[in-house]
């Protein structure tokens, strides 16, 4: 599958279906991490859509550009958005949790398109270093991406890595950290302060980007080339967790709330009215 050429404000409007999708995935799975899915999603929409080397075709392609997601428990925006870009049926988003179904709660290498098993916090930038320098002794012109939670970041594995990462020079690394403030106990500043971010990876060596990660423009330009030669990028993307529903929105209890009914049906409602005026201002 070719990937389409899409303006901002197609991906803006699908970033909306796929919240859709994601919430009624969790809703039918009866379990799911809802606040981190919803705050990731743009991020997840601008890298499969307009970032990525990769399609179901070259999933095996040794050329192809590797995605590790190592905040693996907002696995449903995941499958949604590689339900979209046709590495499988969308019916399959129907069997999360379900038995028998490897569509499970963390990313495994059972679904199409799925790099990485991760889930185990921490795991995802120690591998994906391994991967970028492998591309570098190949001569490979692949890119790495990795997805980090903010909370994830008091894993001391991850620090290693970042140590490693600017010891190799390695510029075909980006790490994106969605940071949505909030985990499942609460604050991040509150369990376990990571502030300043921004100063810290580039104490590590690493050059860095601080974006607004809902904006599609901004997501584009950040994601599209190293930040600077010879050195791995960090892109900080300020997310909201549960972004684009209002009872939802930087709500902690959201980080592994599964909605009801009644709240499944407001929050597609407050989605169907984003879209249609985002459409109407054409």
């Amino acid at each position: 599958m070719s990937l389409a050429v899409l303006t901002d404000r197609d991906l803006a409007l699908k970033s909306l279906h796929l919240r859709k999708r994601t919430l009624e995935a969790i809703y039918h799975a009866g379990a799911g991490h809802t606040g981190g899915g919803l705050s990731c999603l743009d991020i997840l929409n601008v890298l499969y859509n307009r970032i990525l080397k990769i399609s179901p075709a070259t999933v095996a392609d040794p050329g192809r550009d590797r995605y590790v997601q190592s905040k693996g428990h907002s696995v449903e925006a995941l499958y949604a958005v590689l339900a979209d870009r046709g590495f499988f049926p969308d019916a399959e988003l129907a069997t999360i949790g379900h038995y028998q179904s490897h569509w499970v709660g963390h990313p495994t290498r059972h679904v199409p398109g799925i790099e990485m098993n991760t889930g185990a916090l921490g795991h995802g930038l120690p591998i994906c270093v391994g991967m970028a320098i492998a591309g570098k002794l190949d001569g490979a012109s692949y890119r790495v991406f990795t997805l980090l939670g903010d909370g994830e970041l008091a894993e001391g594995s991850n620090w290693e890595a970042a140590m490693a990462a600017a010891h190799h020079q390695l510029d075909n690394l980006t790490v994106i950290i969605d940071l949505n403030t909030l985990q499942i106990s609460g604050r991040t500043r509150d369990v376990c302060n990571n502030e300043p971010l921004d100063d810290k990876w580039r104490a590590f060596g690493w050059a860095v980007k601080t974006i607004n990660g809902h904006d599609i423009a901004e997501l584009s330009q950040a994601l599209s080339q190293a930040a600077e030669p010879g050195k791995p990028t960090c892109v900080i993307a300020r997310t909201v967790k549960g972004r684009g529903v209002s009872f939802m929105e930087d709500v902690a209890r959201w980080h592994h709330g599964v909605p009801n009914e009644a709240e499944l049906k407001q929050a597609l409602s407050e989605l169907d009215a984003a879209a249609a005026a985002l459409e109407a201002s054409r």
